[in-house]
């Protein structure tokens, strides 16, 4: 681990270095990218420093022992057992940071929610979980937009998906890919017993249109009248469309905006996240050492999450944790369960290393 750590104090000071070259400072794209590798160094470096200096005092520590004299031997026996519980915490530490870091942590992200088992109960659930995700976009200050909305009669959601714009959205968003359980009595239940509905949520990573190469080719794009509530357009003009990815059997429809150019833009947007989350859905099923864990797989067919409403509590069954905040929960504040996740997330990968 020490000559990696030399290496990236190495690496952090020649790009502070980099950076106060004025050729440098003249080049806006290149000094972003510098500074954007600094920045993620910098969380390493302080601690890398500490572990050095320690690593070099238990060193001088033990050559003292070698000597002869008795008073630096003392002082030194003392000061070993404290260097050493320092660097094992420190070496802990510093594993978790040095952990390789999923490349699309960083990127915007595509949130789809569908209505469940439960029926009208279920788009319900899924209109709040809508609104929870939103609430808690507002509080990281990410921006959010409808791709495209189906709604039930009594104003519930029988799928929606939402483009999330943020720094870190898909990052704290992947570990809600899954199935969410609700138990409550619904507002259609007239004798007060307690319904158990779901609704699958789905986190993609938006993709960049270099990552991703569509061949037109590959694409069947249908287009058909716009239905439901929205406007003068519905029903007369053919702004809606379907573009079905041939391949991967991939389908994806899009009726929000009365014009069709933006309504095929917006496809090909989500369309262009489903291929990409696809492809490395692919890459992971090749990995001999899949992980199981809800975590890293996002499997939308496992039941992650139970959300109780008589007992006011939040079970993520993924990692045995329950929160009797449901209120504060529902209402956006994900950070507790999202941070417990990301650790237990670390440790799992940090059994492999």
């Amino acid at each position: 681990m020490i000559e990696k750590l030399h290496e990236i104090i190495q690496r952090h000071d020649d790009l502070a270095a980099r950076m106060s070259d004025p050729e440098t400072a003249a080049d806006p794209k290149q000094y972003a990218d510098l500074a954007k590798e600094h920045s993620e160094l910098s969380a390493v470096v302080d601690k890398a420093r500490r572990y050095v200096e320690l690593k070099t005092r238990l060193e001088e520590a033990d050559d003292i022992l070698m000597g002869d004299d008795p008073e630096l031997k003392e002082l030194a026996q003392e000061e070993i057992p404290e260097l050493k519980s320092q660097l094992e915490e420190l070496e802990e530490e510093l594993k978790i940071l040095l952990l390789p870091r999923d490349p699309a942590d960083d990127k915007h992200t595509i949130l789809e929610i569908r209505g469940g088992t439960g029926g009208e109960e279920a788009a319900l659930f899924a209109a709040d979980l809508y609104r929870m995700y939103t609430r808690y976009a507002e509080r990281r200050s990410w921006e959010t937009e409808v791709m495209s909305l189906s709604e039930s009669e009594t104003g519930g959601i029988k799928e929606i998906i939402v483009s999330v714009k943020g720094k870190g959205a898909y990052g704290d968003l992947k570990y809600e890919s899954g199935v969410h359980r609700v138990q409550r009595v619904p507002v259609t239940e007239a004798s007060g017993r307690i319904h158990t509905s779901a609704a699958s949520v789905a986190v993609l990573p938006e993709a960049d249109e270099v990552e991703v190469n569509i061949d037109p080719t590959e694409l069947k794009i249908d287009t058909y009248r716009a239905s439901g509530a929205g406007g003068q357009h519905v029903n007369k003009t053919e702004s809606a469309v379907r573009i079905t990815h041939v391949p991967s059997g991939i389908v994806v429809t899009c009726q929000d905006e009365k014009s069709q150019h933006k309504n095929r833009t917006k496809a090909m947007k989500v369309l262009a996240s489903r291929l990409y989350a696809h492809q490395v859905e692919e890459q992971h099923r090749q990995r001999a050492d899949q992980r199981r864990s809800m975590v890293s797989t996002g499997d939308r067919s496992a039941k992650i999450r139970t959300y109780n409403f008589p007992q006011g509590r939040v079970t993520d069954h993924r990692i045995n944790l329950t929160l009797y905040r449901l209120n504060e929960i529902t209402d956006g504040d994900l950070d507790e369960l999202i941070e417990q996740l990301r650790v237990q997330d670390r440790m799992e990968r940090l059994a492999e290393v």
